[in-house]
């Protein structure tokens, strides 16, 4: 039987919950990617931005299980001109992106480990997209981990830039910047 995946926007009340989905979603899926080291100086720029909530451009996907809703996933797109990270981020610009000369930015998606591969990230960005593109965005943006790199490349994002930060323990923290025009 397929799962139903149900959407809605995130509020403020959701917060703890979506902070215990990015800690449990960066722990186990990046270990595929990166060592201990990488995944803590990684967690320095991750987390939730409630720019995000407060705009209105965060979703989060939950499934009906054993008769409540479950939170399996959550991420969406900024109107802002940060790329990425939390609300603890250095060097954030959110200032607002014009739609006719700026990228809109795929943000914060996180999925939760017993539910990757079920279509959740190509949820988000498919809800990302429109809702971007029905804004009057053209473009969009994300800066991507080396985990979600290859869904973006599949879902026809492609690499503009890739930085390498050094996290406050000295291990690498690689944020590849990708883009994609929003088709017609």
């Amino acid at each position: 039987m397929p799962i139903e995946l149900k959407h809605r926007i995130a509020q403020t009340t959701d917060i703890p919950a979506v902070v215990n989905l990015m800690q449990l979603s960066i722990e186990e899926n990046m270990k595929s990617f990166l060592g201990a080291t990488e995944i803590e100086a990684a967690k320095e720029t991750m987390g939730v931005d409630q720019t995000l909530i407060a705009d209105g451009t965060y979703f989060v996907i939950e499934v009906n299980h054993e008769g409540s809703n479950l939170l399996v996933g959550c991420g969406g797109w900024g109107k802002r001109k940060t790329l990425y990270g939390g609300d603890h981020t250095v060097g954030r610009d959110d200032s607002l992106s014009n739609p006719e000369t700026d990228a809109a930015r795929i943000r914060a998606m996180y999925t939760h480990p017993d539910w990757t591969r079920k279509g959740i990230g190509s949820l988000l960005l498919d809800l990302g997209e429109r809702t971007a593109k029905e804004a009057g965005f053209h473009t969009i943006e994300l800066g991507a981990t080396l985990a979600g790199e290859p869904l973006y490349l599949v879902r026809g994002y492609r690499e503009i830039s890739r930085e390498t930060s050094k996290g406050s323990n000295g291990s690498d923290n690689v944020v590849i910047k990708m883009h994609k025009t929003l088709g017609d």
